[in-house]
C-alpha cells in the first residue's frame, strides 16, 4: 500500500510538472533563437550575481532532465557561452547526473515492479547481465550514446542497477560528451559577427563534436579490452603468431592465409582434416547424389530413345564410390600440403587456457591470436524412445553397406530434402516427416511445391505438419509416432536419419572460464569483425553462423584471419551483403538474396519477373525442361534484389546473378552479355529480356513506327 501511495504521489507531482511545462510553454525559452536573443541581458544577471545565476541554471537544468523534456543540449550550449568552460562543465556535469538520477528514480518507482512482474521471464537473460555488468554497460551507453539521453534513464529503472552507481558511472561516462558540447558553446558565446562563424577556434569546436563518437569508440574498445584481458597474465613472448582450432573449411582457410602473409601459424585438429564437408558433409552427399541420378536416368533410358534399362543398385558398391571420392580430395586438405605450405599441423584437443594460451597433448602453445573455427554437429533431438534406436546423422550414415528396406527422414530442411531423394533414386522406400508445413521452408512457396511433386513422382512420401511426440521398436520394425493437424499418426519404418539442423561444437574449449558468450542459437558470440568479447580470440563458420556453408565459412576465414593478424593497422567488417546457397535436389534450388516471402515480411517493395526453362533450348534437349529462373528487382530500378533459380544445374547458372549483385550490375548489363547457344546459361539471359520487354519504352516505339512507315512511302 506504502509503495501504491508512493507511486501515485510521484505521478501527480511528475504529470502537473510536465503539464505546467507544455501549459506555459516553457520549452520556448529553450529555444536556441530565444536565447540569442537575450544573451545580452543573461550575461549581465550573471556579470551581478554569478552565484545566483549559477544556482537558478543549475535548478532549471536538473529540471529538464529530470523531466525528461526537450532542451539539455541546447541549455549546454548556452551554459558554456555564459559561464564559460570551466564553469559550466562544473554544473553541467552534476546537474545532468542528478536529473538523470530524478528520471531514472521515477522510471524504478512507476514502472520496475509492473514491467519485472510482467516480464520477468523474457528479460532474465538481460537482468543477470546487468547484475554482472550492470555499470559497464551503462558506461559504454553515457560514452557512445546510441539512444537518447532520457530513454537511457528511463529503461535503466527498469533494470538490477543500484542507485549510486547509476549516478557516479553516468556522470562519468557522460563527462567527455558534456566537455565536447560546453566547449562548442563557448566558442558560440565569443560569435560578435558573422565573420566569427569560420574561425578556427569554433570550427576546431564543432571538428571536436564531429570526431567525438568515433573517440568515444576507439576508447571504449580500449577499455573493453583491457577489461577482458585484466584477469590474465600476457605470455612474454609468443611460439606462434596464430593458433587455428578446427581444420575444416574455415580452419583451413584461415590457416592457409595466416601463412600466405607469412605469419607462424599452429593448426590444432582432434579428429580428421578437412572437417564436415570432406568427410561426412558436401563431398560424400554430392557423390551419393551422383550416383543416385545416374541410377534415375537410366531408368528414363526411353525418354531418350533407349532401350529400357533394368536399374540394379549395388549398395555396398555405391557406398564404397562415396569413400573413394572423399579419398581422392583428402590429398587437397591433408597435413602433409598444408605442412609444405608453411602451417604447423598438431593433432589433439585443444583447450584455451588464457586469451593467448592453448593446451593440447599435454603442453601450452602460446600465440598472439587464436581462431576457434571448430564447425558443427547434427543436432540430436530430445525425442523419447529415441535412443533406443539405431538412429542414423549426416555424420554416421556413411558407414551404412545395407540399404535399408524402409527410412524415415526426419526433417525437411536442404540435409533432409537431398538424401531422402539420394536414397529413394537408389532404390529405397522413402517417407520424410518434418513439423514444418512444408519443405524447404526458407524458401518460395512455389519452390516447396514444386520439389514435393518431384518428390512424389519418385515415390517419396512427404509428410508435412508431424510433430514427434516418441520413438518404438519391436516387432522386428521401429515405429515414430506423431502430433498432425489431422491427429495422432504412427509412422513404420527400418532405419530413422535425423537431419533436423546442427549444433555448434562449443563444449571443451574453455570457454566458459574466458567470459566468452554464446548466442541464443548456442553459436559462439562475435561482432561485426568475428572477433569474441577477448579480444585475441576470434571464431569463424559453422561455430559462429548464422550461414552454415562451406563457401561461408571459407569467407568468414578470410576476415577473421585477416582480422587477428592485422587488427592494430586495419579491420574488415564481414561482408554478409551478397549471399547464395544451394540445395541440390532434382531438379536443385539455388538463391541469391531476397526471395518474395523475405521481402514480404521485410516490407521491402519489389517487382518479379520470371522465365520458365521448359523454353529453354538446352534444357529441353536435354530432358530437364522444367523449372524456372525468378529474379526481384527494385520497382523502377535496375537493381537486383534476389534471384531464385529451380531447374537442371541451378547452382551453376546462379553464380551470374551472384556475380551481378556482387558489383552492382543490372539485369541490362545480363542482357547485353553475349551467352553461348545452346547452353542453359541463356536462361538468365532471356529472363532478363522479359525484364526489358515489360519495360519497353512504348510511347518511343509508337513514334519510331511512324518514322517507319514514312520511310516506306
Amino acid at each position: 500500500m506504502a509503495l501504491r501511495t508512493r507511486q501515485v504521489a510521484v505521478a501527480v507531482v511528475i504529470g502537473a510538472a510536465i503539464a505546467a511545462w507544455f501549459w506555459f510553454d516553457l520549452g520556448r525559452y529553450l529555444q536556441l533563437a530565444t536565447l540569442q536573443a537575450r544573451f545580452g541581458e543573461l550575461q549581465a544577471w550573471y556579470a551581478s550575481n554569478p552565484v545566483r545565476a549559477g544556482l537558478a541554471y543549475f535548478a532549471v537544468y536538473v529540471a529538464v532532465t529530470a523531466l525528461s523534456v526537450p532542451g539539455a543540449a541546447v541549455m549546454t550550449l548556452a551554459g558554456g557561452a555564459l559561464f564559460g568552460f570551466w564553469y559550466a562543465l562544473l554544473l553541467v556535469s552534476f546537474a545532468s547526473s542528478i536529473g538523470a538520477t530524478l528520471a531514472f528514480l521515477v522510471s524504478r518507482i512507476l514502472l520496475r515492479d509492473w514491467v519485472q512482474d510482467n516480464f520477468g521471464r523474457q528479460l532474465r537473460a538481460v537482468n543477470a547481465g546487468f547484475e554482472k555488468d550492470g555499470a559497464f554497460y551503462l558506461f559504454s551507453l553515457r560514452l557512445v550514446p546510441l539512444f537518447p539521453f532520457f530513454v537511457i534513464n528511463l529503461l535503466m529503472g527498469l533494470l538490477p542497477i543500484g542507485t549510486w552507481r547509476y549516478y557516479w558511472v553516468s556522470q562519468l561516462g557522460m563527462l567527455p560528451a558534456t566537455a565536447a558540447y560546453v566547449n562548442a558553446g563557448t566558442q558560440l558565446g565569443q560569435l560578435e559577427s558573422l565573420s566569427g562563424i569560420i574561425s578556427p577556434s569554433l570550427l576546431a569546436s564543432f571538428v571536436l563534436l564531429a570526431l567525438f563518437p568515433l573517440l568515444a569508440r576507439w576508447l571504449l574498445r580500449q577499455l573493453e579490452a583491457r577489461r577482458a584481458l585484466s584477469a590474465f597474465r600476457r605470455p612474454r613472448h609468443f611460439d606462434t603468431n596464430l593458433v587455428v582450432i578446427g581444420a575444416g573449411s574455415a580452419g583451413l582457410v584461415a590457416a592457409l592465409i595466416a601463412a600466405t602473409v607469412r605469419a607462424k601459424v599452429t593448426l590444432i585438429e582432434r579428429d580428421r582434416m578437412g572437417g564436415d564437408c570432406l568427410n561426412t558433409g558436401c563431398v560424400p552427399s554430392k557423390a551419393l547424389i551422383r550416383s543416385a541420378r545416374i541410377a534415375s536416368y537410366a531408368r528414363r533410358a526411353e525418354e531418350f530413345g533407349l532401350a529400357p534399362m533394368p536399374v540394379a543398385v549395388d549398395f555396398p558398391r555405391v557406398m564404397e564410390r562415396v569413400q573413394a571420392v572423399v579419398k581422392t580430395i583428402e590429398p587437397h586438405d591433408s597435413v602433409e600440403r598444408f605442412t609444405g605450405l608453411g602451417v604447423d599441423c598438431v593433432q589433439g584437443d585443444a583447450h584455451i587456457v588464457s586469451p593467448w594460451e592453448v593446451a593440447v597433448n599435454g603442453s601450452t602453445l602460446s600465440a598472439r591470436n587464436i581462431v576457434i573455427a571448430t564447425g558443427a554437429r547434427p543436432r540430436v533431438p530430445d525425442i523419447p524412445g529415441l535412443d533406443t534406436l539405431d538412429y542414423l546423422t549426416s555424420d554416421t550414415v556413411w558407414g551404412l553397406r545395407e540399404a535399408p528396406a524402409r527410412l524415415l527422414v526426419l526433417g525437411g530442411g536442404p540435409i533432409g530434402c537431398e538424401l531422402a531423394q539420394a536414397f529413394a533414386g537408389l532404390g529405397v522406400e522413402v517417407a520424410l516427416a518434418t513439423h514444418a508445413e512444408r519443405i524447404l521452408p526458407r524458401e518460395d512457396r512455389e519452390v516447396s511445391a514444386l520439389l514435393q511433386g518431384a518428390f512424389a513422382a519418385v515415390g517419396i512420401a512427404v509428410h508435412t505438419g508431424f510433430d514427434p511426440v516418441r520413438f518404438e521398436r519391436g516387432d522386428g520394425a521401429q515405429r515414430g509416432f506423431f502430433e498432425t493437424p489431422d491427429g495422432p499418426r504412427e509412422l513404420v519404418f527400418d532405419r530413422v536419419l535425423l537431419a533436423v539442423g546442427r549444433s555448434a561444437n562449443v563444449e571443451g574449449l574453455g570457454l566458459e572460464a574466458l567470459g566468452i558468450g554464446l548466442s541464443p542459437g548456442g553459436t559462439i558470440a562475435v561482432d561485426d569483425f568475428l572477433r569474441t568479447r577477448i579480444p585475441t580470440i576470434y571464431a569463424c563458420g559453422d561455430v559462429v553462423g548464422p550461414w552454415l556453408f562451406t563457401h561461408m565459412a571459407s569467407h568468414q576465414a578470410w576476415y577473421a584471419s585477416v582480422n587477428a593478424l592485422f587488427r592494430r593497422l586495419r579491420r574488415f567488417r564481414v561482408d554478409y551483403s551478397v549471399v547464395p546457397w544451394a540445395t541440390f535436389t532434382d531438379p536443385e534450388v539455388a538463391r541469391v538474396g531476397l526471395n518474395e516471402a523475405d521481402a514480404r515480411e521485410r516490407d521491402i517493395p519489389f517487382e518479379v519477373t520470371r522465365y520458365e526453362l521448359a523454353g529453354l533450348d538446352r534444357a529441353i534437349a536435354d530432358g530437364e525442361a522444367r523449372g524456372f529462373i525468378k529474379v526481384l528487382t527494385e520497382p523502377g530500378r535496375d537493381r537486383i534484389l534476389g534471384a531464385t533459380i529451380v531447374g537442371y544445374h541451378a547452382a551453376e547458372l546462379l553464380n551470374e546473378f551472384v556475380l551481378a549483385m556482387k558489383h552492382g550490375l543490372g539485369l541490362n548489363k545480363v542482357l547485353a552479355t553475349i551467352h553461348i547457344y545452346p547452353t542453359l546459361s541463356e536462361g538468365n539471359k532471356f529472363v532478363a529480356g522479359e525484364w526489358r520487354k515489360a519495360r519497353k519504352p512504348e510511347r518511343l516505339l509508337a513514334w519510331v513506327e511512324r518514322w517507319h512507315r514514312w520511310q516506306r512511302r
